[in-house]
């Protein structure tokens, strides 16, 4: 098997400030206002490409700091000065952690940015998705380039951003390398290195607060609370986590990569999404006794008939599957296709320089001239389909009486899942008595009327836990 691996270093995970609303109230007004002038993109100088940046916070900070420490270099490699002209935040008297370049000044309202001629490129790392929205359409529309690091805007509004790169002139560009997986560059990678190749499956670890909280579970045998706790005070997880640990954050990321990979449009909800709330210290306990382990996966997957199935989901993976062995905060995306066979990306999925350093590689390629016509890849027919098929691990904690494994045989045998084997640790004082099953393959929408079935039986406690197990070859 061809294995090709990108390990992308980079540095600690940090967040954007967010923003109060400005004045670009009419830019979704001109959304699909058709560019009639050439792209200001070299209008300014045809040696110069100067920026307005959106969010003074970690990113922004770190494209700054990347641009003046290689200010040179970057001369040398494209022929043009890259020049932050402006950059746009909330609190102008609040303290940087950067220097700012010469020339360069701080200010309040977008449309200082927005309504500058001599800005070429414009820069978003605020966050969110209403004001951000504003930015975007009101840059593109005004004939300015975008780079951007925002999947959840993405995500959310991607046909409507594709129908209005439609209409504009070819000079005007959308980047958004740092939208997904931050330092990885897995967007080119699917707009240039799979453009001749037919990709099966894509997998990976997508989300790096989760990937911390279930290594510390694993390794370190914290529970989901203490884990958690963790997360939050090194600021891998925010004030409210509710994006990461639901698995939120991982579809929206899935969704775009899903686009680039079978030129589908999904809505999000679509895709079925579970996140880490539900483990426990027992369901690592028999992952072990499995020999493997549990990671937050975000899967896509094309099956016999042309059509694509997709989840989020905790997924059990053996000991000797690549994913496992990736820990901490780091992402890792595995793609398996016709052509290159498996090829995985491994590297930091977010913070100040990774996902600073996706957006220079974007600002770059825009100084030396590169265009991207289509940015999301065309657009297909594959359909899609809300269920897939795949050996499942169910966890169910029972009050003791005689005839459970019975009656969940018979639960199984309904809706024709088929069991491969059960696992029971001996019950320690004090312990909370669960079982495992480990089912053979089958069709998401049986393991969840099993799971029904199963919850409304006296002698279940609490809700049944299941979830599946990535790989077909899982038994070692």
């Amino acid at each position: 098997m061809r294995l090709q691996i990108a390990y992308i270093a980079a540095a600690a995970l940090g967040r954007v400030s967010s923003f109060t609303p400005s004045t670009v109230s009419t830019a979704r007004q001109t959304m699909f206002r058709s560019a009639s002038s050439t792209s200001s993109l070299g209008m300014a100088s045809e040696d110069t490409i100067t920026l307005g940046i959106f969010g003074g916070g970690t990113v922004g900070g770190g494209i700054v700091e990347i641009l003046s420490n290689k200010a040179d270099y970057f001369k040398q490699l494209t022929g043009k000065s890259i020049e932050v002209k402006k950059v746009c935040v909330r609190d102008a008297s609040k303290p940087r952690d950067f220097a700012l370049p010469d020339g360069c000044s701080i200010v309040t309202s977008y449309d200082d940015i927005l309504n500058d001629d001599s800005i070429d490129v414009a820069v978003e790392v605020m966050g969110g998705t209403t004001d951000a929205k504003d930015v975007v359409v009101g840059a593109l529309s005004n004939g300015k380039s975008v780079v951007t690091a925002n999947k959840a805007l993405i995500a959310k509004d991607l046909p409507e951003i594709e129908t209005l790169l439609s209409t504009l002139d070819s000079n005007t560009q959308f980047r958004y390398e740092a939208a997904v997986c931050g330092g990885i560059p897995i967007i080119r990678s699917m707009q240039s290195d799979f453009v001749g190749d037919n990709i099966q499956l894509m997998c990976g670890i997508i989300n790096g607060c989760t990937n911390f909280m279930l290594t510390a579970m694993d390794r370190d045998k914290k529970s989901y609370d203490e884990a958690l706790a963790e997360a939050s005070d090194l600021g891998y997880a925010e004030a409210d986590p509710t994006l990461d640990v639901g698995g939120f954050d991982a579809r929206s990321k899935l969704k775009i990569l899903m686009r680039l990979a079978y030129g589908m449009n999904v809505e999000e909800d679509e895709i079925s999404c579970r996140g880490i709330t539900e483990l426990t210290k027992i369901d690592f306990e028999y992952a072990k006794m499995l020999g493997g382990t549990i990671k937050l996966l975000g899967v896509a997957e094309k099956n016999g008939a042309g059509e694509v199935s997709a989840y989020v989901a905790p997924c059990y993976v053996t000991n000797e599957d690549a994913l496992s062995s990736v820990n901490g905060a780091t992402n890792a995306i595995e793609v398996l296709s016709d052509n290159l066979v498996s090829s995985i990306y491994i590297g930091q999925g977010a913070g100040r320089y990774p996902t600073a350093n996706s957006c220079i590689n974007d600002i770059v390629a825009l100084a030396k001239g590169d265009k991207t016509p289509l940015p999301f890849n065309p657009s297909s027919e594959t359909k899609f389909v809300n269920n897939y098929e795949s050996v499942f691990y169910l966890r169910l904690c029972y009050r003791d009486q005689v005839g459970i494994t019975r009656q969940v045989g018979e639960v199984c045998e309904k809706h024709g899942v088929s069991i491969h084997s059960i696992l029971q640790n001996p019950v320690a004082k004090n312990q909370e008595s669960a079982f495992a099953i480990m089912t053979d393959k089958v069709d998401y929408g049986s393991i969840l009327k099993v799971m029904a079935d199963i919850e409304a039986l006296s002698w279940c406690k609490g809700k049944p836990f299941y979830m599946p197990v990535l790989r077909d070859d899982w038994q070692v």
